[in-house]
């Protein structure tokens, strides 16, 4: 059995920088708490952990004396003040291509436009941004939930950084469909994100089976298996290697791999290692 790897995999620019920036603090011997799980990768957070890294969930749980770090995801702006009036030094890891869709809401909120955010709202980066335009952000999942939007005024359309392209430009054309005045479109997909869904989509095309390694929270590896499964039925989303069922290789002669953002590369080369053992 083959095992190709797509062109793009693993993790991006800014949760790279993340992870380098808790392990310059831990350089420091600095006392480190995350607010949320730095990244969306449950193996990574447990090796970080072993260093003493902790996860907070509320920043009245930071205390003097202590680092507190902004995950990649961002936080709204009065979170960030919170955790600067109670942690001793914050650091802040937020994915610069997040920092620019909460630039973009923040000064089209100050024009008193409408700004839509196509993503999850619940997702940790889509209620950061929400944050910078309270008033007058909405984030809508896709096209389906544009009629449910209120009327709207030269509105700022951008998106959460890792959802499909698809989504996001159909979206957005039906919310020029309904807008009064100008609507500015900015696509704020992450370049890393895009790179990897096309990686993914031009090797799922080759193969009779497809991993793509991420965790269950993790939205763009979620979005990476929407992708291959559409050009590859048998598609699986793993966290390790352990999660590989030989019997779903039976018969198969090619499989491809890919990652998540916040997949790291050692467990990437764990992944490869179990499936080209299989393929013995």
């Amino acid at each position: 059995m083959k095992v190709l790897l797509a062109d793009e995999f693993g993790f991006c620019f800014g949760v790279e920088r993340a992870v380098e920036m808790v392990e310059e603090s831990l350089g420091r011997n600095e006392v480190v708490r995350t607010l949320g799980p730095l990244i969306h990768n449950e193996q990574e957070m447990e090796r970080l952990g072993n260093k003493g890294v902790t996860t907070i969930s509320e920043p009245v749980q930071i205390s003097r004396g202590e680092t507190a770090v902004i995950r990649a995801h961002g936080v709204a702006p009065d979170v960030e003040k919170e955790l600067q009036e109670k942690a001793s030094k914050v650091v802040d890891a937020t994915c610069p291509f997040v920092t620019r869709v909460q630039r973009l809401a923040a000064r089209a909120a100050s024009e008193n436009r409408h700004v839509i955010v196509i993503g999850n709202p619940e997702h940790p980066e889509m209620i950061g941004v929400k944050g910078y335009a309270p008033d007058n952000a909405f984030v809508i999942k896709d096209e389906s939930e544009v009629a449910g939007l209120p009327k709207l005024n030269n509105p700022l359309v951008v998106s959460q950084t890792t959802i499909k392209a698809k989504t996001f430009f159909d979206t957005a054309e039906a919310i020029k469909n309904v807008a009064e005045g100008e609507t500015q479109v900015i696509n704020t997909i992450c370049s890393a994100t895009r790179d990897r869904q096309d990686a993914a989509r031009a090797l799922a095309g080759e193969v009779e089976a497809f991993y793509v390694i991420g965790g269950d929270h993790s939205s763009n590896s979620r979005k990476l298996l929407n992708v291959c499964k559409e050009q590859c039925e048998k598609s699986f989303l793993i966290q390790t290697e352990e999660d590989i069922d030989p019997k779903d290789l039976e018969g198969i002669e090619t499989v491809g791999v890919t990652a998540g953002a916040s997949t790291p590369k050692w467990l990437i080369d764990r992944v490869v290692e179990r499936l080209s053992a299989l393929g013995v």
